[in-house]
């Protein structure tokens, strides 16, 4: 089962010029990655740069729609995930439980834990298929 921590964005994170996390953040989420790692869970993690750098596709009846960032609403905004894979919901659970605090302790912040669709979840049919055919594809140099 695989499963994503998701770090929903702060207004500290879309700051101009974006502030760098402090010294014992970076050591926590760096201890807490790195016991992913060990644990064999960890798929992989990363940040993601301010919305005002991204963009967005609006899809409508007249077709797709480039909006440029930022975006306003930060508490609709992801600032970063990890990605694991575990054996149940319970050890996600667990896992998600031990996540450092992303905006360092004592500070309201927001992490969401989404579970992935799996191909096994889907009906058997020839376009699932054609997207295992792609998990099996070798990863270009």
């Amino acid at each position: 089962m695989r499963f994503m921590i998701i770090v929903r964005s702060m207004p500290e994170f879309e700051a101009e010029p974006t502030p760098m996390p402090d010294e014992a953040l970076l050591a926590a989420m760096a201890r807490y990655h790195e016991e992913l790692a060990l644990a064999g869970v960890l798929l992989d993690a990363n940040g993601l740069q301010p919305s005002r750098l991204g963009w967005r596709i609006h899809y409508d009846a007249a077709g797709r729609h480039l909006i440029d960032g930022p975006f306003a609403e930060t508490k609709e905004l992801i600032a970063g995930y990890t990605l694991i894979q575990v054996r149940s919901r319970d050890e996600a659970l667990e896992w998600s439980r031990r996540f450092p605090n992303p905006v360092g302790e004592g500070q309201p912040a927001v992490i969401e834990v989404r579970q992935l669709f799996e191909l096994d979840d889907f009906p058997p049919g020839d376009e699932v298929e054609r997207f295992r055919g792609l998990e099996q594809r070798p990863a270009p140099p």
